[in-house]
C-alpha cells in the first residue's frame, strides 16, 4: 500500500514531531458546521475528522474505460472528493451528526455505507459508477472532472440506490430555488388510513436534502470579497464542506480556522479491497484505508475559485434553518455568493425532473456504459 497504514488512522503516540494539522490558535475552528476549541478540543477535532469516509486514489480495481484503466491516480481526485461528501451525508442520514469511527467500528450501517463507494461491480457510488456516469456530462472515463460535473454525477447516481434515500440538488446560476427543493423533497404518502380519519390519510414526508451550489469566485484566483461568504457557509450547521481544491488539484474543503480552509487530500494512491463484513485482518485494515487521522490546511486565498458549497438537510426544519442563514447572513453582504428566490425564474423552463421512474435516463445510462466497457469481466451497471 502506498500510503502508510500507520498514517491514515493510527494516534501519534511514540511520535516526537506534533502534526501541524490544527494550528494552536484562539480562533474557533470550523468542522462540517460544527466549533471547535483548538486549544482545548483538539482530541475531538481529530476525532471527528477522522470518523469522516476519506476517499483516495486507489489501484488494481477493474478495469474501466476503452483503455482498461485499473487505477484513478492522476485523474479521479475531484471523482474522489465527491464521494467524501456524499460519504458524509450518508452517514448524516443513516447514523448521526455525532457519530465517531473507530478501528473496531463494525456498525452494520455503517458497514453499508462503506460498501457502497468500494471498487465492485455491485457498489453505486464506486469510481466506475461515477466515471462511467461522467460521460452523460460529456467527460471520458479518465479526464478531470469541475465541481459542476461531479455535482451532476450524483445528482444522477444517488436515483438509482433507493436506501441512501437522499435527494441531490444543484443549484443552477448561483441560485437556490425553493420552490425546486420543496418540489423534489416533498413527499405524500398514504397511511391507508382514512376511514378513521381523512384529514390524515395524507402524511407529508421530507426526503432528506443534498444541495449543492457551484460557483466560480474569481476568475484565476478567489477574489478576497468572497471569503466571508465562504466563512458562513462552513459555519452553518448543515454545511458538510466545499468541493474545491488548489489550482488542478481538488480537494474536500471540510472546514476553516482564521483565514485558513481545514482540507482532506485524496491524491495517496492506495491499493483496492472490500470491507465487507470487517471481522479479518485484512478486511480491517482496508476499514482504516477509509480514515485519515489528520487534515491540512491552505490560505482561503490560494484556493482554485472554482468550487461548490454543499449542505445536508436532513429535515424540513433544517432547510428552513439554512434558508434563513442564506438570506440574512449571505444575502446581506455586498458581494453575496449566490442568491435565494421563492419560485424558480420563468426563463428557466420547468424543472428537470429526475426519479426513479424516468426509465429513460436508464436506459440513457446503460448505453453509456457499454460504450465504455465491452468486457465480459468488466464494469455492471446495476
Amino acid at each position: 500500500m502506498d500510503a502508510m497504514f500507520d498514517i491514515c488512522y493510527l494516534s501519534s503516540e511514540g511520535n516526537s514531531v506534533e502534526p501541524d494539522d490544527i494550528p494552536k490558535t484562539r480562533d474557533d475552528v470550523w468542522v462540517l458546521g460544527k466549533k471547535y476549541s483548538a486549544i482545548q478540543e483538539i482530541d475531538r477535532i481529530r476525532r471527528d475528522i477522522t470518523s469522516i469516509i476519506w476517499c483516495t486514489y486507489r489501484k488494481g480495481f477493474i478495469p474501466i474505460g476503452d483503455e482498461g484503466l485499473t487505477s484513478d491516480k492522476g485523474w479521479g481526485c475531484m471523482l474522489r472528493c465527491g464521494q467524501m461528501v456524499l460519504g458524509v451525508a450518508l452517514l448524516r442520514i443513516h447514523l448521526s451528526t455525532d457519530w465517531v469511527w473507530t478501528p473496531e467500528t463494525r456498525d452494520p450501517t455503517y458497514l453499508k455505507i462503506i460498501q457502497r463507494f468500494e471498487e465492485r461491480k455491485q457498489a453505486p457510488f464506486s469510481i466506475h459508477q461515477v466515471a462511467l456516469m461522467g460521460a452523460s456530462e460529456g467527460k471520458r472515463v479518465g479526464e478531470w472532472f469541475g465541481p459542476n460535473t461531479i455535482a451532476q454525477v450524483l445528482k444522477k447516481l444517488v436515483v438509482f440506490d433507493k436506501w441512501s434515500s437522499l435527494v441531490i440538488h444543484v443549484a443552477l446560476d448561483n441560485t437556490v430555488v425553493k420552490e425546486d427543493i420543496l418540489h423534489r423533497c416533498t413527499v405524500n404518502k398514504d397511511r391507508g388510513d382514512s376511514s378513521s380519519n381523512p384529514d390524515n390519510a395524507i402524511m407529508t414526508d421530507w426526503m432528506p436534502l443534498l444541495l449543492i451550489v457551484p460557483l466560480r469566485l474569481g476568475l484565476s484566483e478567489i477574489n478576497p470579497v468572497y471569503v466571508d461568504g465562504l466563512k458562513i457557509c462552513f459555519q452553518s450547521p448543515q454545511s458538510i464542506g466545499v468541493i474545491g481544491g488548489k489550482p488542478n488539484q481538488a480537494l474536500y474543503l471540510i472546514g476553516c480556522v482564521g483565514d485558513e480552509v481545514i482540507y482532506l487530500d485524496p491524491h495517496t494512491t492506495q491499493k483496492s479491497g472490500f470491507v465487507e463484513t470487517k471481522t479479518t485482518d485484512e478486511q480491517k485494515e482496508m476499514d482504516c484505508t477509509y480514515h485519515c487521522k489528520y487534515a491540512s490546511r491552505i490560505p482561503i486565498l490560494a484556493m482554485d475559485p472554482s468550487v461548490a458549497v454543499c449542505f445536508l438537510c436532513r429535515t424540513k426544519s433544517d432547510f428552513g434553518e439554512l434558508c434563513e442563514t442564506i438570506e440574512k447572513s449571505l444575502m446581506t453582504d455586498g458581494s453575496p455568493l449566490f442568491e435565494m428566490c421563492e419560485t424558480r425564474p420563468s426563463h428557466w423552463g420547468p424543472l428537470d425532473d429526475i426519479d426513479l421512474q424516468n426509465t429513460s435516463l436508464f436506459t440513457g445510462y446503460e448505453e453509456v456504459d457499454r460504450q465504455f466497457d465491452d468486457s465480459d469481466e468488466g464494469f455492471e451497471i446495476l
